[in-house]
């Protein structure tokens, strides 16, 4: 087990994701890289989530319609990104016990509730 020190610029919730599963798995390089991208993903979402409060649900589109609002667009494939980049470092399965590791199991669980995986 490993704790890398995080990437600079990272912001509370890519800070939380760096020390949940770095503290806990030694990662190649590669995989580093991958969480880092992971952690910057999670401090964007939680920076458009922040942006839409009190913002309208729709916005006026350019025929005038009614139109929803872009950024929650944008917060839904930021999710998708992040849950892609999860993906990628191979954490396993909460269900497979080959290879079970609680913490990992744990951090990956948290994470893909917080970010609607």
């Amino acid at each position: 087990m490993s704790n890398y020190r995080a990437p600079k610029g990272l912001k509370q919730a890519g800070k939380a994701l760096w020390k949940d599963v770095s503290s806990g798995y030694t990662l190649r390089p590669d995989e580093r890289r991958v969480l880092e991208a992971a952690c910057k993903t999670a401090d964007l979402i939680d920076h458009l989530e922040a942006s839409l409060v009190g913002q309208p649900a729709t916005v006026t589109g350019s025929k005038g319609q009614e139109v929803a609002h872009p950024l929650i667009a944008e917060v839904r494939m930021q999710r998708v990104a992040f849950a892609g980049l999860l993906k990628a470092l191979r954490l396993p399965d909460e269900g497979s016990y080959e290879g079970r590791n609680q913490q990992r199991d744990a951090a990956v669980s948290r994470w893909a509730q917080a970010y609607g995986k």
